[in-house]
């Protein structure tokens, strides 16, 4: 089974972009080459602000939605806290 992770991005212009992947490295090399989001794609480069291990894609799912509601100011600490758990 695979393991997933949670990531947060800083794009160009100082936005946050959240999302889940089993390989952080090349998802973010996705991101920086224009082939993974519409929104990163507009806002490059970005680069690697937190990354933490959630086990299997369904809880993976769920703290990246928690995480894309909270304010900005929230989103880095609950990465690295797990604050969805």
């Amino acid at each position: 089974m695979a393991q997933w992770f949670i990531y947060l991005l800083t794009c160009s212009d100082k936005s946050y972009y959240c999302g889940i992947t089993t390989d952080v490295q090349r998802r973010l090399a996705q991101h920086n080459a224009g082939k993974a989001s519409k929104y990163t794609r507009a806002r490059l480069p970005a680069s690697l602000t937190a990354s933490t291990l959630v086990g299997d894609k369904s809880e993976a799912l769920r703290a990246e939605l928690f995480v894309k509601r909270l304010p900005r100011e929230k989103k880095i600490a609950a990465v690295h806290n797990k604050s969805w758990s």
